[in-house]
């Protein structure tokens, strides 16, 4: 008798056991699930949804202008872009960003530093002896832009992707159709030179092709470009 009571008693242990490894999978579980269910992220919390997030505004803004001034190819415009905008949309669920979170070229829209404040002048001191001139001391070149390389256009704009698809191209609100320009990513030192097929709402906005030419991996934003117009 005393035998049984025992093994009764292991086998009761055996069970609490199985129980608590079971109530922890399950707690596992529970938190798993609750860090796959973090909430996406904003265009304020990654490159990647702020360069998706401009890209999204941009053609908004595009097809807003369309539809404010119509012409003869504004309908097939606006839906061009539209499906352009539901691609964007596709990516920013892909890439874990807020779907349809829109901005527009936030970095050109920030406002130039201020110039600091005169300061007063010292008062004049009597000039002294003139000196033996030492040997004269040249000012350092100034940067200047590569030999094949034109006119600087779109100081301050950051570049990011129209989302249409086809052969290196560009779209702009500034320059007309066949204008051709440069596009140099200063962080990679990566450019191409593309010509404008379409009109959109920024300086410039690069297709998927001509994008991929300039890119650093993983974002879809250029924040320090340099836009040349060289044909």
């Amino acid at each position: 008798m005393s035998r049984r009571r025992t093994l009764g008693t292991k086998k009761k242990l055996a069970l609490l056991a199985s129980a608590a490894t079971v109530a922890g999978g399950g707690a596992f579980v529970m938190a798993a699930t609750s860090n796959a269910a973090q909430s996406p992220q904003t265009a304020a919390e990654s490159t990647v949804c702020q360069g998706l997030a401009t890209a999204l505004g941009n053609n908004q803004r595009f097809v807003d202008g369309q539809r404010a001034a119509p012409d003869a190819q504004s309908e097939a415009r606006i839906a061009n872009r539209e499906a352009v905008i539901a691609q964007i949309k596709v990516q920013q669920e892909a890439s874990g960003c807020v779907v349809g979170e829109s901005a527009q070229d936030p970095q050109a829209a920030q406002p130039a530093p201020s110039t600091p404040p005169a300061q007063a002048t010292p008062p004049a001191q009597a000039t002294p002896p003139a000196q033996a001139t030492s040997p004269a001391q040249t000012a350092p070149p100034a940067q200047t832009a590569p030999a094949d390389s034109g006119q600087q256009v779109c100081n301050g704009s950051t570049v990011t992707l129209s989302g249409e698809a086809g052969a290196p191209a560009a779209s702009s609100n500034q320059f007309p159709v066949g204008t051709k320009l440069k596009v140099t990513n200063l962080d990679n030192n990566k450019s191409t030179t593309v010509e404008v097929t379409s009109v959109s709402g920024s300086c410039a906005l690069l297709n998927n092709a001509a994008f991929e030419q300039v890119r650093e991996p993983g974002k879809f934003l250029i924040r320090r470009a340099v836009i040349e117009k060289v044909g």
